[in-house]
């Protein structure tokens, strides 16, 4: 495997593949390798047959022995894909998050504006979405590149006649140099990654991940709080199938001295995965039923709504939890000062409306990141860094 003039190996099981983007800048470090994990002792049964992961840990050695700079201007992204966030160790989310504050600078009419003028961006939703959706078209026009899309494809595609994902994928990437990919089935998007020659970026997979969602509430911790390491963060409302408390935790979990606190009605409780992932990571979480005392201890609290959708016929299941834990001024009083509250959005009555003139109340502000994130990540997938 080469890489300009240095050689490196992985301690994965590797096949070379041909690459999605043939074009690489000269100083390009790679690993062209069908994976079996991305983390130590983690997905092992996993296999990305054409999704590349970057090496980051055997690149750091190489760039210690041979000088080589892990994210020069100019380089290629170290991921093809974004489909969940077992992807990003610390340094790539700290890279990404210093393109996210540059994206904030950019002003109309720029030639930062235009960077990514002659790319093409498919976005395809198969279940409903306004925030995502529109800010993915939005960060892409920002920055000078076009959209073609399609809201709710599960019935006014070619899906409602009995196509597959796959052969759609096949066929929309004929279009675009780029799809955002939103499904109702759990690992949509790496069967998408799997099969598709551009990138693929899951924004949701029914109950399964939500990737760039838990990069902008980072960015959001980050830009609100300050810091990341040494919080402690309260998850709140439907945790079993909420999809951006899933991939939030992942990416809390390569953080020092985090506590998660889970907060939710019985019968949505966090799953098992989610809890033996932290213990495995050593980090500290707790469950708890007390919103009042968790929301005192907490730098976030992060609210979720019941997600109705997800319970089937089973809405007597759903009436048992919806309203179990709202954030009013009772759970405003009790939080700390410099503490934030956070939502993915929508809400519905998890959150009162008074609670918004807070200027604890960052979800507007959460939704905002958003489109700097979504604007970083198609600049680094599309041009590189």
């Amino acid at each position: 495997m080469t890489a300009s003039s240095s050689l490196f190996s992985c301690s994965m099981h590797m096949e070379v593949l041909t690459p999605k983007i043939s074009k690489w800048p000269k100083n390009f470090v790679s690993c062209h390798s069908k994976i079996s994990y991305v983390e130590t002792n983690y997905l092992k049964s996993t296999c990305y047959p054409i999704s590349r992961f970057f090496c980051i840990n055997n690149l750091k050695k190489t760039r210690q022995r041979d000088g080589i700079h892990c994210f020069s201007e100019g380089q290629k992204f170290q991921l093809d894909d974004v489909v969940e966030a077992q992807q990003f160790d610390r340094d790539i989310l700290n890279a990404i998050f210093e393109v996210a504050r540059d994206m904030e600078k950019i002003e109309r009419n720029s030639p930062e504006s235009q960077i990514l003028k002659g790319y093409l961006m498919a976005t395809l939703f198969y279940e409903p979405s306004t925030r995502t959706r529109l800010s993915f078209e939005s960060a892409m026009r920002r920055l000078g590149g076009e959209v073609l899309t399609t809201e709710n494809a599960r019935e006014f595609s070619s899906a409602a006649k009995g196509e597959t994902l796959e052969d759609t994928i096949r066929t929309v990437e004929g279009y675009s140099d780029l799809i955002v990919l939103r499904h109702f089935e759990s690992g949509a998007a790496r069967r998408a990654a799997t099969i598709a020659g551009i990138p693929i970026v899951n924004a949701g997979d029914g109950p399964g991940q939500h990737p760039s969602q838990a990069l902008l509430d980072v960015y959001t911790i980050e830009r609100e709080i300050g810091k990341l390491d040494g919080i402690k963060v309260g998850l709140v409302g439907d945790l079993a199938n909420g999809r951006t408390v899933r991939s939030l935790t992942y990416l809390l979990a390569k953080y020092k001295d985090v506590k998660i606190y889970f907060v939710s009605p019985e019968v949505v409780k966090m799953k098992d995965d989610i809890k033996d992932y932290l213990t495995s990571k050593g980090v500290d979480w707790e469950e708890s039923s007390d919103l009042v005392e968790v929301a005192s201890e907490c730098d976030v609290v992060y609210q979720t709504r019941i997600q109705k959708e997800r319970f089937g016929e089973r809405l007597d299941l759903y009436e048992k939890a919806r309203g179990k834990f709202i954030v009013n001024q009772n759970i405003l009083n009790a939080m700390q000062r410099h503490a934030v509250i956070m939502h993915p959005l929508p809400r519905l009555d998890e959150i009162t409306v008074d609670v918004d003139a807070d200027p604890r109340a960052a979800y507007f502000r959460q939704a905002k990141y958003g489109l700097y994130i979504r604007m970083a990540l198609l600049k680094l997938l599309l041009v590189g860094w």
